[in-house]
């Protein structure tokens, strides 16, 4: 079953909202094979920034109705939960095609990831949207790949779509959040090749998907990403509304070889430093 199979079966029943979403107006070349785009007519904006068709901010991570919901004291990244449930469309769609495809788990979960790490090209969102950012959900990135076989992203793209379709795959997942960085997690306890093993609120097994490098494996993650408490949100079907999240984010910590070699920081420290990062600034391509 290829992708326009998967349009014309279980996602056609959403497409024309997904459609509404997407960004797909183009404005000109921004830089060098680069599409600069405006929101299309499913966004509004208000006060200098845009919203979605559930009043969740595209050009903020922080605050109660902040992509991710980041605030001092919690982290929720409910755009995933656009793409999940009754929501559940072509990115979801694709985790079901790779599991039918790879009956193997660990195969399985690295398809996935080449998927996402060979499909989405880096890009700044000022680059691509004009705006220093702009989150997109997993199914309008999906789209994106359906339509011209490579989609346009940064970290929280990826780790957004990253999460979304290895949910559709049948795997646990989860969105973690360090400095100016985001991920995604998968539950995946009897994978080896794993530069270090991540416990998410004491559980082990969890492996970092770090999609935004050409060269990146499944399971490495940078040095800077290790020993320290970094914000973790296992995702699952959820409300999409602007809300205070009334709990804790779960903190996940990793170790070289899974061990943890040194003391982590402070977990009021991380979270501290998310409040005041109200935008992922800092995009690195990684290429190992």
């Amino acid at each position: 079953m290829g992708i326009n199979d998967i349009l014309r079966g279980k996602c056609v029943k959403r497409i024309e909202v997904l459609i509404s979403l997407i960004l797909v107006l183009v404005a000109g070349l921004a830089v060098p094979g680069y599409v600069s785009a405006t929101p299309s007519a499913g966004f509004h904006e208000r006060d200098g920034e845009v919203f979605d068709d559930w009043e969740i901010c595209r050009t903020r991570a922080s605050g109660e109705d902040g992509f991710y919901q980041i605030s001092k004291t919690a982290f929720r990244p409910v755009i995933a939960f656009e793409s999940l449930g009754e929501g559940a469309a072509l990115a979801y769609s694709l985790g079901e095609q790779i599991a039918g495809n790879y009956p193997d788990p660990l195969q399985r979960a690295e398809a996935v990831f080449h998927f996402v790490r060979d499909r989405v090209k880096y890009t700044p969102d000022i680059d691509q949207f004009s705006y220093k950012e702009f989150a997109q959900n997993a199914d309008e990135l999906a789209i994106a790949i359906d339509q011209n076989g490579v989609g346009y992203g940064d970290c929280e793209d990826s780790a957004v779509l990253l999460a979304v379709m290895y949910k559709g795959a049948g795997y646990r997942s989860a969105i973690v959040v360090g400095s100016g960085h985001t991920a995604a997690l998968v539950y995946l306890p009897d994978y080896k090749k794993a530069s270090a093993v991540f416990k998410l609120e004491g559980e082990p097994g969890w492996v970092w998907a770090e999609a935004t490098g050409k060269n990146n494996p499944l399971g490495w993650a940078s040095k800077e990403f290790i020993n320290v408490e970094l914000a973790a949100y296992e995702i699952s079907t959820e409300a999409i509304a602007p809300a205070k999240p009334t709990t804790a984010p779960a903190v996940a910590v990793a170790g070289s070889g899974g061990g943890t070699s040194s003391q982590p920081f402070p977990f009021i420290s991380i979270i501290g430093l998310l409040w005041f990062m109200s935008l992922f600034r800092r995009r690195r391509r990684r290429a190992r």
